[in-house]
Parts: structure tokens; C-alpha cells; sequence
């Protein structure tokens, strides 16, 4: 067993804390990888605090996760020690249904549904696994991604979420030049949807409520922003947009956005996996043929895609480098919409504590 340490939660009330823990030295199909960078995702806060009434204890969390090889199995051979890597969301999945045949592990059918990287199965049976926040981790081959050298290696680590989360959908619903797109909110996601976007050629129009990031979006790449603070403030928008990715992290009420949607027109929502606040209005659906969808993160397949696409595109994520110490007051801000637009903890900063 490797001995590990880490920054964990023991109840939904609790702070982070130091927590020592061992991990599986590497088998044969493994690879062991220091861990150099962690992102701080929105999940990572409903998760520590039970948020979606599945978590386990004690969580450590972390899944944008960005280290060096430090040992490899005997059987694998995809990366040497030395190399950088990534760990996205998913560490393991049955391998056997029709999702994870088509590369698509995150909508695994097995038994267990995929094994995520913290806070255990997607489907919890009283195992648990330990995510990025901490020095190590060990992961089967097939879910480590490559670090294009052209990405900085802090700003790459929420690409392996925020990045595939936002990326995913731009690609299943075909977007591109001619496309009229409207980003909901301008977030750790958001942001990164709105680069992805404007770099797959379509028009982007980024809603907000926050005046001061207005800038901002045109510098992520948005043809046109609307700042706006109450539903009728979205009527002028109505059928106006092919595609509408909502990034927002939090329960909201769809319909007025459902509005903004031209015929055949679809809304996809991100990040957010609570009911809406509000129930559809199916009227509003069905007389455009409307579609309101959802969207989960990416496979490993789409994970080093986006990665590829970020370094061909030299698409980056803006953050903001702290050290493990402050991740409690970095939550505190998360909720308060106060970072932009991504906390990235620098790990070594775990050897000072």
C-alpha cells in the first residue's frame, strides 16, 4: 500500500482538513502519478457538503487533476514515468455495455454505472475512492489522458471538467459556423464554453448578470453579451438561438429560456443535476419542436480530444493558483460567485502543511 495524504471532508458540515489515507500500490494496468495541480470544481463543493444526497465520507475531493507518471504497471505501456498527465472525472467503468463501447464511459450501463474519481461508483455500494485533492493517485492506464506540451500544466487541469463538460455538448448538438449559440452564465463553465464555442465558428451571445464580466466575455471570444437581472429581461431574445448551453450551477427556472430557442431548436443544461425550479411548460416545447436536454461530462476518448483542441486552438483556462490551505475559503467564494473562473490548487503547497 502507498501512504497518501490529502485534504478530506468528514460530514457535510465539516471543513477540509489534512487526511492521511493509503492507496493500492499500482497493478499490472496501472499507472501512479504525483500529483503536481488540482482544479476546483463547482461538484467538488455539492459533494463536500451532500448537496446531491449521495455523497460518502470522509470525501476528498478532485477530479481535474494534473501530475507527472511516477511508477507504471508491467502491462502498461501508453506512458513512461516522467510523463504529464491528466485524471478527469472517471477512474473505472464496466467496459462492456453499449456506452463504454461507443467511448462513452461517463453514461455507463453496468452494474455500478462509471467509478468516478471521488466519492465512489455513480451508483454508490459502500465503496468510496479519493480524488485529486492530495499527492498521489493510481489509475488504470486507460483513464489517464495526455498532456499536450503546448498547455501550461495548471491551466490545463480544468480542461479535464470544465473544459469536456461544456466541450461535449457544443459537439453532440453540432455546433459551428452559422450557428446562432447563447451561453447562461459566465462561471467555471461558462467561460470555457464560450472559447470553445466562438473557436468551433459559431456566433456566441453570452447572458450574465454580472455587468463587470462584460469585458470579459468579449475577451473569452462572445459576439454579443446580454446582462440581464429578471425573465422579462430575456424577451426580446425569444427565438433567436439554435442551440442554448445553460451552465448555470444551480436550480433555475428553464422556461424563459426555452423561449430564446428558434424551431427545432435545443437547450442543454450543464452542471446542474437538481430539478428545475419551475415545472416546463411543455406548450412551449412541443408548438417549436423544441429540445430541453441535459448533459454530463465526457469520455476519455472526448476528454483528450478537447485537450488537443485547446492546444491547436491555444485555448486556456483563467486561474487563479492557491495553496491547499486556502480551499475552505475558496468554496466559501465559489458559492458566493466570487472566483474567475477557476481555483486551481498547486499541490506541492500540501508538503508545507
Amino acid at each position: 500500500m502507498i501512504k497518501a495524504v490529502g485534504y478530506a471532508a468528514k460530514s457535510k458540515r465539516a471543513r477540509l482538513k489534512r487526511f492521511t489515507f493509503e492507496r493500492e500500490d499500482p497493478g499490472a494496468d496501472d499507472v501512479e502519478i504525483a500529483i503536481l495541480f488540482c482544479g476546483v470544481c463547482h461538484s467538488d463543493l455539492h459533494q463536500a457538503r451532500n448537496e446531491w444526497k449521495n455523497s460518502n465520507y470522509p470525501c476528498l475531493p478532485g477530479h481535474e487533476i494534473i501530475g507527472r507518471v511516477a511508477r507504471v504497471g508491467a502491462r502498461a505501456t501508453r506512458f513512461a514515468v516522467g510523463d504529464a498527465v491528466g485524471v478527469g472525472c472517471l477512474i473505472d467503468s464496466c467496459g462492456t455495455c453499449a456506452g463504454c463501447k461507443e467511448g462513452l464511459e461517463q453514461y455507463c450501463e453496468g452494474p455500478k454505472g462509471a467509478t468516478m474519481t471521488y466519492n465512489g461508483p455513480m451508483k454508490p455500494d459502500g465503496t468510496n475512492t479519493y480524488g485529486g485533492y492530495s499527492d498521489r493517485i493510481v489509475v488504470k492506464e486507460r483513464f489517464v489522458l495526455r498532456i499536450p506540451p503546448q498547455l501550461d500544466l495548471s491551466a490545463a487541469a480544468p480542461i479535464l471538467c470544465a473544459g469536456v463538460t461544456t466541450y461535449s455538448p457544443l459537439k453532440h448538438w453540432k455546433v459551428g459556423p452559422g450557428k446562432e449559440v447563447a451561453i447562461i452564465g459566465l462561471g467555471g463553465l461558462g467561460h470555457m464554453a464560450v472559447k470553445l464555442a466562438s473557436a468551433l465558428g459559431a456566433r456566441v451571445t453570452v447572458f450574465t448578470t454580472t455587468p463587470a464580466k462584460e469585458s470579459d466575455a468579449r475577451r473569452f471570444g462572445a459576439d454579443r453579451i446580454v446582462v440581464w437581472k429578471k425573465a422579462k429581461d430575456l424577451a426580446e431574445h425569444e427565438l433567436a438561438f439554435d442551440f442554448i448551453l445553460n451552465t448555470l450551477p444551480d436550480p433555475y427556472d428553464v422556461n424563459p429560456f426555452v423561449k430564446m430557442l428558434k424551431r427545432d431548436g435545443t437547450l442543454a443544461t450543464c452542471g446542474m443535476l437538481a430539478p428545475f425550479t419551475e415545472p416546463l411548460d411543455n406548450a412551449e416545447v412541443a408548438f417549436h419542436r423544441r429540445e430541453v436536454a441535459g448533459s454530463l461530462i465526457g469520455g476519455v476518448a472526448e476528454t483528450q480530444e478537447v485537450l488537443d483542441f485547446c492546444a491547436a486552438k491555444n485555448l486556456t483556462v483563467d486561474v487563479e493558483i492557491i495553496p491547499i490551505a486556502d480551499i475552505n475559503e475558496a468554496f466559501d467564494r465559489m458559492q458566493e460567485g466570487e472566483v474567475r473562473y477557476r481555483y486551481v490548487i498547486d499541490m506541492k503547497t500540501l508538503a508545507d502543511r
